[in-house]
């Protein structure tokens, strides 16, 4: 079975529903061991990150109840 960017984002909306809260660097090595580079780039500080498509569908996925910390570079769950 081929791996989507679908898969990638259920994964991480799962991870921050059952803890609440999930670190990029978290994400990206999990990705990276799990999935695969594919749904990994580097971005314009030189930073690992997820890839735009896997991102794109998380925020599709978690309807708003995830929220992006940028300071701490993490996403909270903000939903019931």
């Amino acid at each position: 079975m081929d791996i989507t960017a679908n898969d990638v984002a259920e994964w991480m909306l799962k991870e921050v529903r059952f803890a609440g809260i999930l670190y990029q660097q978290d994400a990206v090595n999990y990705i990276l061991a799990n999935f695969g580079e594919e749904f990994i780039y580097v971005n314009e500080n030189g930073n690992q990150s997820i890839a735009k498509e896997v991102k794109k569908i998380f925020k599709k996925l978690h309807h708003g109840k995830a929220a992006w910390d940028r300071d701490g570079f993490f996403w909270g769950w903000t939903g019931p």
